[in-house]
């Protein structure tokens, strides 16, 4: 079963940014190698939406610049989930399509966090602390 290793400290800054955010979603770009996030950048949902996000095209390039700079791979996509569980919606299935990472959801009502990878349909992940 594949994985993605999220530190304690990395859950704690994606949680209140998360919880900053509301009423909208939250959403950022998460660095690292072999399944391990090792660094996290905060990105702005330009929808400015509770149950939609983007990412704009400036901040992705920005992204792939700072993974490329720190010899890092985008290994996940981040996105909270204000008012409903940590599960990918529709939309989100739509979009892991294009982006074949580990995405990440965290549940603004359970204070969760979920990881899912897309197969023929999203298979949820383990989240192993470090």
């Amino acid at each position: 079963m594949q994985k993605i290793i999220l530190k304690q400290s990395d859950k704690k800054l994606l949680s209140q940014y998360s919880e900053n955010q509301k009423p909208n979603e939250a959403c950022a770009i998460l660095f690292g190698k072999n399944n391990e996030v090792l660094d996290i950048f905060l990105t702005e949902n330009i929808e400015g939406s509770p149950v939609n996000f983007t990412i704009s095209n400036e901040q992705l390039i920005e992204g792939y610049k700072i993974a490329e700079d720190k010899k890092m791979d985008i290994i996940g996509i981040f996105h909270s989930h204000p008012n409903s569980d940590a599960f990918p919606s529709n939309t989100d299935k739509k979009f892991m399509q294009s982006n074949p990472v580990t995405w990440i959801i965290y549940s603004g009502i359970n204070k969760n966090f979920r990881a899912f990878i897309l197969e023929s349909d999203s298979v949820e992940i383990q989240i192993e602390e470090k």
